[in-house]
């Protein structure tokens, strides 16, 4: 595998029972990236990490991990590689640092040495007040920090991130967030599965979409965006009166037999092919005198993108995960 690749899935099936959890999945992660693998419950992102992270024996294909197989060398991938789940699973009847201690000793550091890590994750993660009290009276989103910084102890190359946000209010996902981009920037290879679209947007480089154990598209959020194959131009004009000047303006550059929506708070809305109905539209605006307050061209969302991809949207209730996929299998 090229030294630039930090993960590399090559054609991954399993099955438990008689469901087919993948089917034939395929995807690399470049190093110093973050690859985000997006998809609905049940779609097989939890099993793919468990092969990865040698959780799991694929019934087919091949994994190579931080240059090693994950299953003729599985040690060698664990000594390079750190996991966080969906839930947050440090041990509650001990501290912060006594759980990240025991990480580190676990890993064959020395007790100084393991102490001296434990103390600089804590500062990291901003736990060092907390860093003596009981994991079980952390908040969720300590926990969820508290998790991560086990899973760095180890300096690892690559870590993947299953759902890392699961069950965090908006704030504190944004803080995660922050985690994952610095992690990024200290040179750690990113594998995140998630189902929160605007979370694979803020934070991949490329996205993979799986859906029924299958890779179904596989590019940059912009790129996968152009797929719905139209954009949204949004007019906000100043004086309410002219709301009919303006429809009929955006009226003449809509994508084929598409209607001006009706306005929401004084703003309309219409699909639009390319950016030149921009600049079309700031001319006719202009001629007009029609003066706007707001005047935007947008790319569809990744959630537009899914419908499209899959045919259905992601009913998926925010936070709910596919940890079950292979227990329901």
């Amino acid at each position: 595998m090229p030294s630039d690749i930090a993960v590399e899935a090559d054609g991954l099936v399993k099955s438990f029972k008689d469901t087919k959890a993948l089917k034939g999945v395929s995807f690399q992660v470049p190093r110093g990236t973050v690859l985000g693998v997006l998809g609905p419950n049940g779609a097989g992102k939890t099993t793919a990490v468990r092969i990865l992270a040698t959780l799991l024996r694929p019934d087919a294909g091949r994994a190579i991990v931080a240059g090693h197989d994950v299953v003729k060398h599985p040690s060698e991938v664990r000594k390079r590689v750190g996991l966080t789940g969906q839930y947050a699973s440090v041990d509650e009847e001990l501290t912060g640092r006594e759980n990240l201690v025991m990480i580190g000793e676990l890993l064959n550091m020395r007790p100084s040495i393991a102490k001296g890590r434990a103390a600089e994750l804590l500062d990291w993660f901003d736990l060092s007040e907390a860093a003596d009290k009981m994991a079980k009276n952390y908040s969720g989103g300590m926990r969820r920090r508290l998790d991560l910084a086990a899973s760095l102890t180890g300096h690892p190359e690559i870590v993947f991130l299953d759902e890392p946000t699961t069950g965090l209010d908006p704030a504190k996902r944004e803080d995660m967030w922050d985690v994952v981009r610095d992690i990024v920037a200290r040179g750690t290879s990113v594998l995140l599965t998630t189902q929160y679209l605007e979370e694979a947007d803020a934070l991949a480089d490329d996205i993979v979409v799986i859906n029924h154990g299958e890779v179904i598209a596989h590019d940059t959020a912009e790129r996968l965006k152009r797929v719905v194959g139209s954009q949204t131009l949004r007019v906000r004009p100043a004086e309410p009166d002219t709301g009919d000047a303006v429809r009929a303006i955006l009226a003449d550059v809509a994508t084929d037999g598409a209607q001006v929506d009706q306005p929401r708070n004084g703003e309309f809305s219409v699909p639009v092919r390319g950016d030149a109905a921009l600049a079309d539209v700031v001319g006719r605006l202009r001629a007009a005198s029609i003066e706007v307050t707001e005047l935007s061209l947008m790319l569809p969302s990744l959630d537009e993108v899914f419908f499209t991809l899959t045919g259905e949207r992601n009913r998926t209730a925010p936070g709910a995960s596919d940890a079950t996929e292979e227990v329901d299998a």
